[in-house]
């Protein structure tokens, strides 16, 4: 991939990665436009944390090109690090002392002056409807405002690029659902989102493109809809009440399964309005009226089973524990370079 124009925020061609005679990553390609939201997928151990990890200049590589808002991570890391932020899986918000004391503190490590630490602090405690909590301990917090004093704080440097690493793990849904509206707000200003999840609907809901990892490898990548084409399992089903007009439909859609019990038929379809058309054609044809018609497409829970033959719940064997590497100058950085390697 030779893709690094001012357009593209990470590219990487060929990155390797192993411990050992153990291979993590074995040769991935990943481009991911600026100003979206790329999602990477894959079950525990497939190798997600290692790769961002990796773009984040945790770890280093063994082998590729990669580049971060057009920075080689090999030469210029300090640049990188500049430009992007990170939120792990497990907060790095100090529970000790308040909200605005956390982003204070994050003010100070950007090397922000006291009246430029104060405003962007009073921004982004504001902009995530955190003023009221400001000068609470946060261990008062409930799991939604922590997460987000946490990407308040990795936004004290305005990153262009930043890491989501399970951002959501934990939340109930209200607080997931407020979540997924920060992100989008952030891609609205421009910036670019790389989001590791294990919830699929989250990708669904959010990414722009979506790769899954699998085995150290890139099995599929592209839009949420593209990847369910991959996918068979597409039907519409079709449910009487009727026995006399259930044989007649029967008999008409020679391709359906049929279901007796329920007097239901289950006809192979990819949902295109072209083969509902003619679904519903035949069933003119013989004069037989459904009473109910439902389109089933596969979801990328589909995918995912069909691609890494696992449940994205299911544990796996832990990618191994990366060497202590230099922190980028984000609101996590400490804790994803701490963290277990267990996805």
């Amino acid at each position: 991939m030779t893709t690094t124009t001012a357009e593209t925020a990470i590219a990487a061609t060929g990155l390797r990665k192993a411990y050992g005679d153990k291979t993590v990553l074995d040769g991935i390609d990943l481009h991911v436009p600026a100003g979206t939201v790329f999602s990477l997928l894959g079950p525990n151990g497939a190798g997600k944390t290692t790769a961002v990890q990796i773009l984040t200049t945790l770890i280093g590589a063994d082998a590729g090109e990669l580049r971060v808002g057009g920075h080689d991570l090999a030469t210029d890391p300090h640049a990188v690090r500049a430009l992007i932020g990170v939120t792990g899986q497990f907060s790095a918000v100090d529970n000790l002392i308040t909200g605005e004391e956390n982003m204070l503190l994050m003010a100070d490590l950007h090397h922000l002056g006291r009246a430029e630490g104060r405003r962007v602090t009073a921004e982004l405690l504001e902009r995530f409807d955190l003023v009221e909590a400001a000068r609470k301990p946060a261990s008062t917090y409930s799991g939604g405002m922590r997460r987000r004093l946490d990407i308040a704080m990795t936004l004290v440097g305005a990153p262009r690029v930043i890491f989501l690493d399970e951002p959501t793990t934990g939340l109930d849904p209200r607080s997931r659902h407020n979540m997924w509206g920060i992100i989008r707000e952030l891609v609205a200003d421009g910036v670019t989102v790389f989001l590791t999840t294990q919830y699929l609907d989250e990708a669904d809901e959010l990414a722009d493109r979506i790769a899954v990892l699998n085995g150290g490898r890139i099995v599929a990548q592209g839009t949420a809809e593209e990847l369910k084409r991959l996918v068979p399992g597409g039907h519409v089903r079709l449910r009487f009440t009727d026995p006399a007009a259930y044989e007649s439909a029967a008999g008409a859609l020679r391709d359906a399964v049929r279901d007796d019990g329920t007097l239901t038929l289950r006809i192979p379809s990819n949902g295109s309005q072209r083969e509902l058309r003619a679904i519903l054609d035949w069933l003119d044809t013989v004069e037989v009226e459904a009473d109910e018609l439902t389109v089933h497409t596969p979801d990328l829970d589909d995918v995912f089973f069909a691609l890494t033959g696992s449940s994205p719940a299911q544990t796996a064997t832990a990618e191994p524990a990366a060497a202590a590497a230099p922190a980028p100058r984000t609101a996590s950085a400490g804790t994803a370079a701490g963290k277990e390697n267990t996805r």
